[in-house]
Parts: structure tokens; C-alpha cells; sequence
């Protein structure tokens, strides 16, 4: 779901390790990535809050809009914020563990 909504690739995986795996998804000239995990040994309930947020800046319009529907493709649902700030400018997508990304259009920093 992240992968394609966020137009991710995988650069790296792990299957039981101490009782994990898990899945990193970013792009290879990028420094960071993001990791998803699953525990063999216990469910972990997920706990997302209102702004527990995953922000990405998207400043070309065109590009913008393209992710929103790739977000939506994706099977993300698209959901109202609680901070009203993130509708000026953005849109915002939740996930079936209810965790938030936006996408805003605009660059970063300001």
C-alpha cells in the first residue's frame, strides 16, 4: 500500500529475526526509509493519534495531483484532518490501522 501510494521502492526486507519481519521501503538515493514490522510472538494493536502524521511536500501541481490518486489507487482513504492546517494547502489519506499521511502541495521549507 505505501509502495504504490507513495511511489516507494523496496531496498531491503527480513524474515524472523528474533521473531520479526519486516519490509523497508524509500528510494536507494534517498537517507532514510521506512520500516514495517510484523511480531510473530504477540499482536501489537496499532495506537495511531490524530497527528501522528507522515508529511510529504509535493510541490509541482501536476505531481501533486498524480500522488493523491495513486494514494487513493493505493487504498488509502482519503479522510479529513484534525489540525485544519493540513486542508489549505493538502490532502490527507489514512490506512486500514488508521495512520495518517498528507500530501501537501507546497515545497519544504517554505
Amino acid at each position: 500500500m505505501y509502495l504504490k501510494g507513495l511511489n516507494l521502492q523496496e531496498v531491503g526486507r527480513f524474515e524472523n529475526h528474533d521473531g520479526f519481519d519486516g519490509v523497508m521501503l524509500g528510494h536507494p538515493d534517498l537517507p532514510f526509509h521506512f520500516e514495517f514490522t510484523h511480531c510473530h510472538d504477540q499482536r501489537i494493536v496499532p495506537t495511531p493519534t490524530p497527528e501522528d502524521l507522515l508529511v510529504v511536500y509535493l510541490p509541482d501541481r501536476g505531481e501533486w495531483t498524480e500522488a493523491c490518486l495513486r494514494m487513493l489507487d493505493a487504498g488509502f482513504v482519503a479522510t479529513r484532518p484534525f489540525n485544519p492546517y493540513w486542508n489549505r494547502r493538502g490532502r490527507t489519506f489514512v490506512d486500514p490501522d488508521g495512520y495518517q499521511v498528507v500530501l501537501e502541495q507546497d515545497s519544504w521549507p517554505d
